[in-house]
């Protein structure tokens, strides 16, 4: 029998399980694919040519200290910063944002004035520290008191801090600066976790920009998914095993505790204790308890999709007009106005494809050549508020090479001649991510991360510890505090409690407890 069974070997996932199989716990992990690393993963989409299937940029797990304690640049995982981490187009001026404040500000002055340089430094100033609170809320179960540590005071006289925070992105940008096009950048930039700036309590989603002056997002020498090899290859060494290719079919269950797993396969595996890492919804229904995944579907928002995902191998890259060497290695922020933007997402509302999309593109080949053949490059476009289910009679299977052009175009339309650059493209339309991925309704982040799903509301109140609904069942992943993105903390959190627990149950110990809890 097993310690722990963990199903599906996402980057929490595996997180979670270097984390148990350090302390001595027998641990295995089965994932349906045959690729390891779920939407952290890179394959060869085109001949020569080394492509994510998700996520690209890692912003928050490298803030965590996770990659560090598990010593995974020991097992090959090197990153690249992303330094400059923004730069932002407007014709033949653009505004490039760097690690170095000076250097960010400088870039400020000469597109939109001192005024607004000046009020830069003081909002990174002021976010900075708030945030760095936030970030420490996010590394432990949002328990009242951890919360309540972490959070308070978080600088101010506390009414007006938390209208602050309440208040729209967008409402917090006017308030701050003067020019639209700096305010349309770190809108776009802000409205990446999913909610759009201008709607209430989304000030922090654009406040966290201060943290990239902290530490900027980096890239993976090879792809994304190096760090989900590098997490498999230390959960190995560990004694950990990973079974791929062959998924969870259900969790047994016996008088309210769980027992472990039955394959696709037919295998059976026995163990004291499940890991859910899949979608908060997928673990009711591997569960078999239909009253608990009725309740659970009429209060969890998934929405309708968040965006998609045109790869590209390309001859060249996109030739901004104001473009230097160094921009190549920033997420590219190409929209033309918050007005656009706000355009893009009542299309999404309305359930419709945007008529101007917003995009991020990334051209990481740009400074590693591992990605694509010699003189050729690969190349993401990552489009948002792309609605799942369409309200117009349309089909994604129909449409889906069509919106991928309009990411294109956009690129195009500030970069000439790119379109002409494109020699293969692959796009991954909402269902693209939801069938390859299990990212349900094409939702990147699993849930919604609206207020009422965050902290000590996500996915539910009572599940909101890592402890699921039965018992010896626990969850980490997307769905799980704190949220969607490459970060690793929600699977350190679970592992943390479900140590715990077993530290606190006397028949339940590890074979061979290596070393005291969380001791190195």
């Amino acid at each position: 029998m097993r310690d722990v069974v963990v199903i599906g070997a996402g980057h929490n996932s595996l997180v979670a399980a270097c984390y148990l199989a350090r302390e001595g716990l027998d641990v295995e992990i089965v994932e349906r694919d045959t690729v390891v690393g779920g939407a952290v993963s890179t394959v060869e989409r085109f001949p020569g040519y080394r492509v994510d299937r998700g996520a690209s940029a890692h912003i928050m797990v490298r803030h965590t200290g996770i990659i560090e304690d598990l010593r995974l640049a020991e097992v090959g995982l090197a990153y690249e910063d992303l330094d400059p981490w923004g730069f932002a187009p407007f014709g033949e001026q653009a505004l490039t944002f760097w690690v170095d404040l000076d250097r960010t500000c400088d870039s400020i002055a000469a597109m939109c004035g001192e005024r607004d340089a000046a009020a830069y430094r003081a909002f990174v100033t002021l976010w900075r520290t708030r945030n760095e609170r936030v970030f420490a809320a996010f590394q432990a179960p949002p328990t009242p008191r951890h919360l309540g540590r972490a959070l308070w005071p978080l600088g101010g006289p506390g009414m007006e801090t938390a209208r602050e925070f309440l208040q729209p992105g967008d409402a917090l940008l006017d308030a701050s600066f003067s020019d639209e096009r700096l305010k349309t950048a770190l809108s776009w930039f802000g409205a990446q976790a999913g909610p759009p700036a201008h709607e209430v309590g989304t000030a922090d989603l654009v406040g966290w920009i201060a943290m990239l002056h902290v530490r900027p997002p980096g890239y993976p020498v090879g792809g994304s998914g190096m760090l989900t090899r590098a997490l498999a290859d230390r959960f190995a060494a560990y004694g950990g095993r990973l079974r791929p290719g062959d998924g969870v079919a259900r969790i047994t269950s016996d008088n309210g505790r769980v027992t472990g797993v039955v394959t696709d396969g037919g295998a059976a595996v026995q163990a004291r204790t499940v890991l859910a890492g899949c979608h908060v919804l997928t673990m009711l229904e591997l569960l078999g308890d239909a009253a608990l995944l009725a309740d659970a579907q009429r209060r969890i928002r998934i929405g309708n999709g968040i965006g998609m995902v045109v790869r590209l191998g390309t001859s060249d890259l996109p030739r901004y007009p104001a473009a230097t060497p160094q921009t190549y290695r920033a997420l590219q922020l190409i929209v033309r106005s918050r007005s656009a933007l706000r355009s893009a997402y009542g299309d999404y509302s309305a359930g419709l494809p945007p008529r101007a999309p917003a995009v991020v593109a990334m051209t990481f080949s740009a400074f590693d050549d591992t990605l694509a053949p010699p003189g050729r490059h690969s190349i993401s476009l990552w489009g948002q508020w792309h609605p799942y289910a369409l309200s117009n009679g349309e089909r994604w299977a129909d449409i889906g090479e069509r919106e991928g052009a309009k990411l294109v175009e956009a690129v195009d339309a500030v970069a000439p001649g790119f379109a002409a650059t494109v020699e293969r493209m692959h796009v991954q339309t909402p269902p693209d991510l939801e069938r390859e991925l299990g990212l349900r309704r094409g939702n990147v982040m699993h849930v919604e991360m609206g207020l009422d799903a965050m902290f000590g509301w996500r996915p539910l109140p009572e599940w909101s510890a890592y402890r699921g609904p039965y018992q010896g069942l626990y969850l980490t992943g997307a769905s799980t505090h704190p949220g969607g993105g490459v970060f690793g903390a929600s699977g350190r959190s679970a592992a943390r409690v479900l140590l715990t627990d077993c530290a606190n149950r006397p028949r339940w110990r590890p074979r061979s407890r290596r070393r005291g809890p969380w001791r190195r």
